[in-house]
């Protein structure tokens, strides 16, 4: 099965902007192409694990990959997708954010040796003199066409500042640059790129008279559309101190049944034949093939021991031989208590398992909240400092979740 194919069969593809010229180049030569990644965090979450599998999967099959970081872009920020204006960072920030990506990408991605390329687009864009980028870069650009894009539509109604209409000019700028500096071929994103990659693929044409190509992927949802690297305590990282390994681990362990088959096929590298047995499986036979989801992504991410440590410290919590040495752990400082006693909703909040005191109530209301195995159901329910003697507690939410609680 050749790269096209591959990405084909795990449902990875959603748009592209030529296939039959993309299909030749990608199973009869080998190119050049680019991801972008805009530095708005000091790590990468879940929904960057796509484009860095497909870039891995691309390299694999003898293709380049050139990973574009937004030192420049970054300092706007993308407005696609966006309700409001994104955060304006500093340069510090943005750099220390690169050097974090960098760091995460390189598990799955092989940098050396010339086999994939790091750039960043601060390099061309901070120094640039803003007229002449309007009149060689700015006149090939319809207001009217980007303003039906749909990434600014949304915008629209909120107010669009001139700040982030630049945004689209600049990220085409990079395929220019790209492709003049190393006959970059291909960008590929996320499909909420498909306007911008668009601009980059016609500046190319109008600016250079070269033909480019571009392709999206499938944004990481579930069955029903919702986007998918998110918890109680908000996104999924790749970074282990945002989100612990086996945090990570559990989020992938609880999917829905429906979820997980498309979830291997696009974040591991289990063959698209074996992902097809599994998926013949239903109901209660799907717990071990979520495992072994779990298992594979904590592994691409964070290293198979981790991802060891991950399972073992899950099966032994579902078994009640709780090992509670790489449970996700929350400290309690002697401040939290009042009077020596703190409320259960209060640590709820404290832990994540709860954004809000109403919510701890109606959890506790339905039976769903657990200390130490013993169910708790009173909504006014305490702990008191002397509950801690042995070290720690164990809330449990439902049968999936569990978290340490200690005292600092």
């Amino acid at each position: 099965m050749n790269v096209f194919e591959e990405l084909q069969a795990r449902g990875l593809m959603a748009q592209m902007t030529n296939e039959e010229k993309i299909r030749d180049l990608l199973v009869n030569d080998k190119i050049k192409f680019y991801i972008g990644f805009d530095p708005t965090a000091d790590s990468l979450h879940v929904g960057h694990f796509v484009q860095i599998m497909v870039m891995a999967h691309m390299q694999r099959a003898g293709h380049t990959p050139i990973a574009l970081f937004g030192g420049g872009t970054g300092m706007i920020g993308d407005p696609s997708g966006k309700s409001d204006m994104r955060k304006m960072l500093t340069q510090d920030e943005v750099d220390h954010n690169i050097e974090c990506f960098k760091k995460q990408m390189s598990r799955l991605v092989d940098f050396s040796e010339d086999k994939a390329i790091m750039v960043n687009n601060k390099d061309w864009l901070l120094d640039l003199n803003y007229i002449e980028f309007l009149r060689d870069i700015g006149v090939h650009f319809s207001v009217n066409r980007m303003l039906s894009f749909e990434c600014y539509k949304q915008r629209l109604e909120k107010g669009l500042s001139f700040f982030e209409l630049n945004y689209m000019l600049m990220q085409s700028y990079d395929f220019l640059v790209l492709s003049r500096e190393y006959n970059c071929l291909l960008e590929l994103g996320g499909d909420d790129q498909w306007s911008n990659i668009i601009g980059g693929v016609e500046l190319n044409r109008r600016a250079d008279g070269k033909e480019t190509y571009g392709m999206t992927f499938k944004l990481l949802q579930t069955s029903d559309g919702r986007k998918m690297g998110k918890t109680e305590k908000g996104a999924v990282w790749l970074d282990p101190e945002k989100t612990s390994p086996y945090e990570f681990y559990q989020y992938w362990r609880n999917i829905d049944d429906a979820d997980v088959i498309n979830c291997m096929k696009m974040l591991t590298f289990i063959p698209v034949d074996k992902i097809e047995e599994y998926a013949k499986l239903q109901g209660s036979e799907l717990n071990s093939v979520k495992e072994i989801l779990a298992f594979e992504i904590t592994s691409l991410v964070h290293g198979q021991e981790e991802a060891q440590k991950s399972q073992d410290t899950a099966k032994a919590l579902f078994s009640n031989n709780a090992d509670t040495e790489n449970m996700p752990t929350t400290s309690l400082n002697n401040s939290d208590f009042i009077d020596g006693e703190i409320s259960v909703t209060d640590i709820l909040i404290k832990t994540g398992i709860c954004k809000s005191k109403g919510e701890g109530r109606r959890l506790i209301e339905q039976g769903g909240i657990s200390i130490d195995d013993k169910k708790i159901d009173s909504v006014v329910a305490t702990l008191k400092i002397s509950d801690f003697e042995e070290g720690h507690v164990v809330i449990k939410k439902g049968k999936k979740i569990f978290h340490k609680v200690k005292i600092a």
